[in-house]
C-alpha cells in the first residue's frame, strides 16, 4: 500500500445533510479546517472531527456558484458515503477539486470502448483497459493498444450513465460525447467500478450547460451542422450540401457569431462546439 500523503489543505465549511438516509433537520453549517489525502477526507471543526475513507465514497457532485438560502458559500461538494451526505464547502475550492478527482480516479484502470460511436455512427470497436490521467479541464485515456483519447471538459457536448454487458457482466457505463483532433464528434464509453463512473460523470459534468432549444436555426444552417457533425470538412460542405462557397461562409460567421461553431483559423476551417453538436445530433434523428 502506498504511502499517505497530503493533497490539500483549507478552511471552510460542511454540513451533513442526510444521516442513515434521511434528511437532516435544523441543517447548522460548521466551520472548520477541511484536509484531503490520498486516502481519506477529514472534516475538523470545534465540535469533533468526521473522517471519510475515499475508497467509501459512492458518489460525488460539484455545484459552483451556490445561490440557495441553505447553502451560504460561493460553491460546494456533496459527497455520499453508504446511506450519508456531506456538503462540502472548502475556501480554495480550486485546489481542492483537482487534489479530490487525483486522489479518487488519477491511475485507475477502467474499460474503455473508443470510439463507441463516431460521426453520429455506431462502430464495431471492443471495449480495451486503459488507465485514467485526470485534470481539471481534461480527462485523458491511456488505451492498451496505444492511443490516447484525451476529453476536454469544455468539450462536452452530452452525457449519460447506463448499465451494459461490458467483459460479460452488467456494468455501469459512462457515455461522455465530445471531439477528436479532427473535429469528428464521437462517444468515449467508460466502465468501471461504480465510484468511478460517478466520480467521473462528477468531473466531466463541470463543462458549460448546452442548451439549444432557445437557438432558432435556418435549414441551411442545419444543413451545414449536420454534414460537420458527420465528419464532412469544412472545406467539402459546399460540394456536399449543394451551396455556394460564399453563402456557406455566410452561415459559417452566423453559427460562430451563435456560438455553435469556433473558428480554429483563417480561410474558415471551423470546428463544432458542443451546443453545435447537440443540434446537429437532434435535427438527424428528426430525418
Amino acid at each position: 500500500m502506498s504511502e499517505e500523503r497530503k493533497l490539500a489543505d483549507s478552511t471552510g465549511k460542511f454540513v451533513q445533510v442526510v444521516k442513515d438516509g434521511r434528511k437532516v433537520a435544523d441543517l447548522e453549517w460548521l466551520s472548520g479546517r477541511i484536509l484531503l489525502s490520498n486516502r481519506r477526507l477529514v472534516l475538523a471543526s470545534s465540535e469533533g472531527k468526521e473522517t471519510i475513507p475515499l475508497s467509501k465514497i459512492s458518489s460525488l457532485k460539484n455545484r459552483r456558484d451556490a445561490d440557495n438560502a441553505m447553502a451560504p458559500v460561493s460553491g460546494y461538494f456533496s459527497v455520499q458515503v453508504g446511506a450519508d451526505v456531506h456538503l462540502v464547502a472548502p475556501s480554495d475550492i480550486d485546489e481542492f477539486e483537482a487534489g479530490l478527482y487525483e486522489a479518487l480516479v488519477d491511475g485507475e484502470v477502467v474499460l474503455v470502448n473508443h470510439p463507441a460511436v463516431e460521426g453520429g455512427v455506431v462502430q464495431d470497436t471492443e471495449w480495451e483497459k486503459g488507465r485514467l490521467s485526470v485534470e481539471p479541464a481534461e480527462v485523458g485515456l491511456g488505451v492498451a493498444s496505444g492511443q490516447f483519447v484525451e476529453i476536454e471538459v469544455e468539450d462536452v457536448g452530452g452525457i449519460e450513465v447506463t448499465e451494459k454487458t461490458v467483459a460479460g457482466s452488467k456494468r455501469r457505463v459512462l457515455e461522455v460525447e465530445h471531439t477528436v483532433e479532427d473535429g469528428t464528434s464521437v462517444q468515449t464509453h467508460i466502465s468501471g467500478s461504480s465510484q468511478h463512473v460517478a466520480v467521473l460523470e462528477s468531473l466531466v459534468s463541470k463543462g458549460p450547460t448546452v442548451d439549444v432549444e432557445d437557438i432558432d436555426l435556418s435549414n441551411d444552417e442545419r444543413q451545414v451542422l449536420m454534414a460537420l457533425y458527420s465528419g464532412v470538412s469544412p472545406f467539402e460542405i459546399p460540394d456536399f450540401v449543394g451551396m455556394e462557397v460564399s453563402e456557406v461562409e455566410d452561415v459559417f460567421d452566423r453559427l460562430v457569431e451563435t456560438g455553435v461553431l469556433s473558428e480554429k483559423r483563417v480561410r474558415r476551417e471551423v470546428r463544432l462546439k458542443a451546443r453545435g453538436r447537440n443540434i446537429a445530433s437532434e435535427a438527424i434523428a428528426d430525418q
